[in-house]
């Protein structure tokens, strides 16, 4: 099954299907882990990865990273007592650029061009068209989204009853960013009266209904959902804070263009990734429900359910997902753009890149700021889950050194997302790929 059509009867089962549920596992349980993968010590793990075949000559780069890339798939096979499609590196330090895919006998590895969905690594982009808005004068991140957009009486949100969400007067720009809103998320949390969440039960009846962001928001109203904080006081993920982002983004634009309604994705096409911007990229972040193309080449996303079942996905609908999910490319360009974002040499500047990286929600685990977070020896960016592929973006100023991983395979047969069962083993190998790859380089690998 390769498009919605084929797979949309199990959609209806899948409540919690095709994402992370938090923004990040602590790099500490991630390195646990990877040490259940493999069987072994850290120590161990470092030894596996790095050292040469005996006897033989050190290898160069790209066989050290493939080596380590290699090693942490056939690990996550024998842990899962089943084929793993591919695990993929993108790794670019000071001096090299090397792309490694890990792939059983037989089958013909991806390459750095080879497009996939990154999921929720979208938020990075959505922040950074915020923080350009904020930058340009557009906008204030800092505004309340009830307050009027710069220069106009025309609210950030519509000043609507389909708009009149619980604590929506008390909500911030930035506080949509960090996840401390305390905004229900329908695409993630599910609704009792649906017995799903409502992306999921809305697509299991028609897979090519075309989903907006006031549809979306309308369930917060319409089912009175909040969550048990007060905005700025919790930190709670939610894809639909970031669907409301994309909203703002879409007003403010069509207020700044020629008046004619623009969208999410002609602000990020026009301003962020495009053709005219200062690093224009192949990346694509789709809104129409009838824009469901994955180009070739490209990594199909599978999914296997606890019920035993697998589906695979290629072309699929992302209008539930825009802004909070939508993005698809390569990864050698979602490597260009963390590296060139995180350095200041992109879009925005350095101070506002420092904004970005700075503003913590302080009650985050993952030290969450405005569409990015820290991690240990991976550095700054985000990571995403969707259509049964999982990856990460980062970009790390203390070696100068970009990663970006993914694996098409989501695996819930057992434990569902816990961070004991199955679907922890396929997250965690992309964080192993992404530590072990700088390991094979002889920079700082597993924390």
């Amino acid at each position: 099954m390769t498009d919605t059509t084929h797979s949309h009867d199990l959609l209806k089962k899948l409540s919690r299907r095709n994402r992370l549920r938090n923004a990040a596992i602590a790099a500490s349980g991630v390195l646990v882990l990877l040490l259940v993968l493999t069987a072994c010590t850290k120590e161990q793990w470092d030894h596996l990865i790095n050292t040469p075949p005996p006897g033989g000559p050190q290898p160069n780069s790209q066989s050290r990273v493939q080596k380590a890339v290699d090693s942490v798939r056939i690990a996550l096979e024998k842990s899962l007592g089943n084929s793993v499609p591919s695990l993929n590196l993108y790794i670019q330090t000071p001096t090299e650029k090397i792309f490694a895919s890990s792939v059983p006998a037989g089958i013909t590895p991806f390459t750095e061009n080879t497009n996939f969905r990154f999921a929720s690594n979208t938020k990075t982009f959505t922040s950074t068209a915020i923080l350009k808005m904020h930058q340009n004068g557009w906008l204030n991140f800092r505004a309340k989204i009830s307050d009027n957009i710069p220069g106009t009486n025309m609210p950030y949100v519509p000043n609507t009853p389909e708009w009149d969400f619980p604590n929506k007067n008390e909500i911030t720009i930035e506080q949509l960013l960090q996840h401390s809103a305390g905004v229900t998320d329908v695409d993630n949390d599910t609704i009792p009266e649906l017995n799903n969440t409502y992306t999921a039960y809305t697509q299991g009846k028609n897979p090519n209904h075309q989903f907006t962001a006031d549809e979306l928001v309308y369930q917060l109203v319409k089912y009175n959902l909040k969550y048990s904080f007060s905005p700025g006081n919790g930190f709670h993920y939610s894809n639909t804070g970031y669907s409301i982002l994309g909203k703002i983004i879409e007003r403010v634009y069509t207020h700044k263009g020629t008046g004619s309604r623009r969208t999410y994705e002609d602000y990020l096409r026009d301003h962020i990734v495009g053709p005219g911007t200062p690093v224009p990229l192949n990346l694509h972040f789709p809104v129409r429900a009838d824009d469901t193309i994955l180009p070739d080449p490209r990594a199909e996303g599978v999914e296997r359910t606890p019920e035993g079942k697998t589906i695979t996905f290629g072309n699929y609908n992302m209008s539930a997902q825009v802004a909070e999910g939508n993005g698809y490319g390569t990864p050698a360009s979602l490597n260009t753009f963390v590296r060139t974002l995180m350095k200041g040499q992109n879009v925005l500047s350095p101070e506002t890149v420092k904004l970005m990286q700075s503003r913590v929600n302080t009650h985050s685990l993952n030290k969450y700021a405005l569409g990015c977070f820290y991690t240990e020896n991976l550095g700054f960016g985000h990571n995403g889950e969707r259509c049964g592929t999982l990856s990460l973006a980062m970009y790390d100023p203390a070696t100068d050194v970009s990663v970006v991983a993914f694996i098409n395979l989501v695996d819930k047969t057992e434990g569902g997302e816990s961070r004991t069962g199955t679907f922890a083993m396929c997250f965690s190998a992309i964080y192993g790929a992404a530590w072990g790859g700088r390991a094979a380089l002889g920079y700082p690998g597993t924390p």
